[in-house]
């Protein structure tokens, strides 16, 4: 029982959502969550280093946009395992085409989809239906003095969520607005 991964690139270079097609019988349903041959022209040489899970509780919780500088920078790889919600990635690459461009999918169990986010690119998500639990893979370990984040509703972005925001913390809330003088993140 081989399982398949179908890579769906994106207008962001390098944000990509990767489909799952699962096995299903009268017993229920197996999928692979990650697969490093089938992922290798994303993974490259990098090394998932670090999985995280986190739940977030309230439908229109919004957390992020996080991302880490280098020499810590990381790619991500984010699953829904529970609920549903809007997952979005930033791109902050000065020398990327798509500078301050940003791109939303759904994910949930149901579509199986998972949201690759390079480095350089912020990340966050709004809980469509909750509680939603998202599952984390870090190419490079969490390093707080290289934490970084933008404002998830900065103007400069214009990111359009499709429920109010009921719930923020407060980190999230201090991150500064882009200004002019923004040059990006540098990996």
């Amino acid at each position: 029982m081989d399982q398949a991964m179908i890579i769906h690139p994106t207008s962001i270079p390098g944000v990509m959502v990767v489909g799952t097609v699962p096995f299903s019988d009268h017993r229920g349903a197996f999928a692979r969550l990650f697969c490093a041959r089938m992922l290798a022209d994303i993974i490259g040489a990098r090394q998932i280093v670090q999985i995280n899970h986190s739940r977030t509780n309230t439908q229109g919780a919004v957390r992020g946009m996080h991302f880490q500088h280098a020499p810590h920078a990381e790619m991500k790889l984010v699953r829904c395992l529970a609920g549903r919600v809007l997952d979005v990635a930033v791109d902050l690459r000065k020398s990327s085409p798509t500078f301050l461009s940003w791109h939303a999918e759904e994910l949930s169990p149901d579509n199986a989809n998972m949201l690759v986010v390079p480095e350089g690119c912020a990340h966050g998500f709004q809980v469509l239906d909750g509680p939603a639990e998202l599952l984390y893979l870090h190419t490079a370990f969490y390093n707080k003095e290289s934490e970084g984040g933008v404002r998830h509703d900065d103007p400069s972005l214009g990111i359009t969520w499709p429920l109010p925001v009921t719930d923020i913390s407060q980190r999230d809330l201090e991150h500064l607005l882009i200004t002019k003088d923004f040059t990006g993140v540098s990996l």
